[in-house]
């Protein structure tokens, strides 16, 4: 039989099992599940921007950080990145033609689910106000639209001169306008500001005070001292101390103080750990209350040299195997696909002992696999979420160091690995970095770097005291010394932890970066005073 006769015979019975299966198809229902990937922004740039936008893609949350020219009510996105890039942000065109954030806002992002994340401005307004005579700063109650000033006893409030006043933006304007002139002050004086077609009224009172000079607290560190004190503006206003045990004062140079108005603070230095002291305010011939403070002990890391190491299989872990882990890395992830990246080297500075060497690679088989960053960090590896890691960063720290010093060299390779957000870094050189931050959360941070819930260090997070880092953009061939100092965002909050982190590549947690990267670090060191 030929074949064109065998097919005009199968032909009616094919057609007859084509209709069947058609008709069997409208009654099957599709019970497969769209995969739950979460959309997160990597960043989000608006107008006027002070800084990059905080993001907390487990809270799913922004924060916008705005200059005084920024119009809260009209702020214009001028770009956004999504992880994954598959994802969709419906609300963009609408951002990128101006939203109002005077409140907090919802938005959504889209990628077979919905997920609603919350946007938050904070914009960054510089407030005062001062008048002659006065005592002390004044106390701006931005809530309430209050201010209150304090001038001596005796002083004529019914002719009070107003040296300085701004209460909102750059481009407010404010009616009637006191700055320059004397002012009846024996009742409040109500002021209307306007700005970005919105106005505030604000109430302002001067009171007087019989205190001509306060000390009114010592922030006590390890061999630093923050004194801060009150007084009559343009008297001769300072901070005297000595040990407790000693019998004679000495004056603080005027170089170590710091006058805004009637406020000032002086930073004391060259002090001895744990010993006590005595300070006290003084204007003219006059004294505020001694305040007896007794100074920090200092601390420094465990194993901040890196000699002590051992080898776990195929995993070397930073501490002795006997002893107990203060830093680790991320070797227990990069091991899942080849070898420790993070290693002990006998090169060093002197010659002799170990470094800490931390090699970016590629790991896995061709194509499949994935960048990881040689690291090294304060804190333990938790465990391993697929191919990401889960890890807890700091350990216990309450004291307050100004400075960490080390030792480093560098081998910058081209970026060869980039994620979503970062297409443009691609083939541009690798950055090393090396940062140390004190928090006072209640427990140690949890650093999560699955796209899902990714969730890192944030400099600018509210749990940060202090924080400082280096980093280095080409090779850095010979040993190094180098030093960052700590800024602290209060001289009085006491840390609980303290985070240090030593990478090849700065965004090793976006898996972005160089393959062939290499930092070497050794002997890191705390300092106390300036």
């Amino acid at each position: 039989m030929s074949a064109s006769k065998l097919f005009s015979r199968l032909l009616p019975a094919l057609a007859a099992v084509i209709a069947a299966a058609s008709m069997l198809s409208g009654c099957i229902k599709n019970n497969i599940p769209y995969p739950n990937i979460q959309v997160s922004f990597v960043s989000l740039e608006v107008e006027d921007a002070l800084q990059p936008a905080t993001i907390d893609s487990v809270n799913m949350t922004v924060t916008l950080y705005l200059s005084e020219r920024s119009n809260p009510a009209n702020v214009v996105v001028n770009g956004f990145a999504l992880s994954p890039s598959e994802g969709e942000w419906p609300d963009s065109a609408a951002w990128l033609n101006g939203i109002d954030l005077t409140d907090r806002r919802l938005t959504t992002l889209t990628l077979y689910q919905e997920y609603t994340w919350i946007v938050t401005a904070v914009r960054d307004v510089e407030r005062y106000f001062t008048v002659e005579q006065q005592v002390g700063a004044s106390v701006i109650d931005v809530a309430g639209r209050r201010v209150i000033a304090y001038v001596p006893e005796g002083a004529d409030l019914s002719r009070i001169k107003v040296t300085s006043i701004k209460l909102e933006g750059v481009t407010s304007v404010m009616t009637p306008q006191l700055e320059g002139r004397e002012v009846d002050f024996t009742r409040p004086v109500d002021v209307t500001v306007t700005e970005f077609g919105h106005s505030d009224v604000w109430t302002i009172y001067v009171l007087t005070t019989e205190a001509t000079v306060t000390t009114e607290r010592v922030d006590a560190w390890s061999c630093v001292a923050w004194l801060y004190g009150s007084a009559e503006e343009g008297k001769d206003n300072g901070f005297e101390y000595r040990r407790a045990d000693a019998a004679e004062w000495q004056r603080m140079s005027a170089a170590a103080i710091t006058t805004d108005g009637g406020s000032f603070t002086g930073r004391l230095t060259g002090l001895t750990p744990e010993t006590t002291y005595i300070a006290r305010a003084y204007s003219d011939d006059e004294y505020g209350a001694e305040v007896e403070f007794t100074t920090q002990p200092t601390a420094q890391m465990a194993n901040e040299d890196f000699e002590n190491w051992w080898l776990d299989g195929k995993v070397w872990c930073p501490w002795a195997e006997d002893g107990t882990s203060y830093w680790d890395t991320g070797n227990k992830g990069a091991t899942t696909l080849g070898t420790s990246n993070t290693y002990p080297s006998d090169d060093t500075p002197t010659g002799t002992g170990r470094s800490a060497c931390l090699e970016t690679r590629f790991v896995g088989i061709g194509s499949i696999g994935k960048l990881a960053a040689g690291n090294i960090f304060v804190g333990s590896y938790v465990r391993t979420d697929g191919t990401n890691g889960v890890l807890s960063f700091g350990r216990p720290f309450t004291v307050r160091p100004t400075r960490m010093t080390g030792w480093m060299k560098y081998h910058s390779a081209p970026i060869s690995s980039v994620t979503s957000g970062f297409e443009d870094l691609k083939d541009t050189p690798d950055t090393g970095i090396v940062w140390v931050a004190l928090i006072d959360s209640d427990e140690p941070l949890e650093i999560r770097t699955n796209p899902k819930n990714r969730q890192l260090f944030d400099p600018e997070a509210d749990y940060v005291v202090a924080y400082g880092k280096m980093e280095w953009k080409s090779d850095v061939t010979e040993w190094t010394r180098f030093e960052i100092t700590l800024d602290y965002k209060s001289t009085e909050r006491v840390p609980k932890y303290i985070l240090c982190t030593c990478s090849a590549s700065a965004l090793g947690d976006y898996f972005t970066g160089g393959n062939g990267s290499v930092l070497m670090v050794d002997d890191l060191s705390l300092s106390f005073d300036y």
